[in-house]
C-alpha cells in the first residue's frame, strides 16, 4: 500500500512540476515585465501618465516566445531538416529506403494522408477469411484495372504489409480510427481499438 502511495505521488510530482514551472516562470516575467513598464518615464510623465495597463507583461511574453519560435523555425530547424533531406535524397541506396519511408509515414500524418479508411476485407472465395487494411486508392483504371481498389494490408508486429487488389464488394468501411486500427493490427490485436495505454 505504502509503494502504492509512492508511486502515486511520485507521478503526480511528475505532472505537476514541468506545469509548476512553466507557470512560475511566466508569472516571473509577467511581473518583471509589468514593473520595469511602470517605472518608465513615459508611464510618469506623458501622455500615458494617467492610464495603467495590467496585462500588458502577459502580451509582451506570448508575443516574444512566439517570434523566438518562428524565428526558431525558420533560420534553425527548417533549413536543417531541408539540408539533411536533400542530402538524403541524393545519396544512391539511402534514396530509396528513404523515400519509401518518408512516403509511408506521410500516408499517415500531414496534409497528403491515405490511411484514414480502414476497412475490412474477404480474402476468399468463401469470404470466410477477412483481414483489416486501408484503402489507398479507388481509380485503378491507370493500371487497366477496373470495378476494384487498392487496399494496404499491414502486418502484425511490423510496418512490413501487402497491397491487394479486391473487389469493392468484398470491403467493409469500419467506423473506427484510423491509428487505432493500425496499432490494433501492428500488435497483433493485443493493444484493442480505443484503449489506453497503461
Amino acid at each position: 500500500m505504502l509503494k502504492r502511495l509512492i508511486k502515486y505521488f511520485l507521478q503526480g510530482l511528475l505532472y505537476i512540476t514541468p506545469m509548476a514551472v512553466t507557470l512560475y516562470v511566466i508569472y516571473f516575467l509577467f511581473s518583471w515585465i509589468d514593473g520595469l513598464l511602470r517605472d518608465l518615464s513615459i508611464f510618469e510623465e506623458g501622455a500615458f501618465s494617467e492610464y495603467s495597463f495590467p496585462g500588458i507583461g502577459i502580451v509582451i511574453i506570448l508575443a516574444g516566445v512566439t517570434l523566438i519560435g518562428f524565428l526558431g523555425h525558420r533560420i534553425f530547424t527548417a533549413p536543417l531538416v531541408s539540408a539533411i533531406e536533400g542530402l538524403l535524397e541524393r545519396t544512391p541506396l539511402i534514396k530509396q529506403v528513404y523515400g519509401s519511408v518518408k512516403d509511408l509515414m506521410s500516408a499517415f500524418v500531414g496534409k497528403d494522408r491515405k490511411f484514414d479508411h480502414p476497412v475490412l476485407v474477404k480474402l476468399d472465395e468463401s469470404r470466410t477469411v477477412e483481414r483489416l487494411g486501408f484503402v489507398t486508392a479507388m481509380d485503378l483504371s491507370s493500371l487497366g484495372v477496373y470495378d476494384k481498389i487498392a487496399v494496404y494490408l499491414p502486418s502484425s508486429y511490423g510496418m512490413l504489409g501487402e497491397l491487394v487488389i479486391v473487389p469493392a464488394i468484398n470491403v467493409t468501411r469500419l467506423e473506427a480510427n484510423s491509428a487505432e486500427v493500425m496499432k490494433f493490427i501492428v500488435s497483433g490485436g493485443i493493444i484493442k481499438v480505443g484503449e489506453e495505454k497503461k
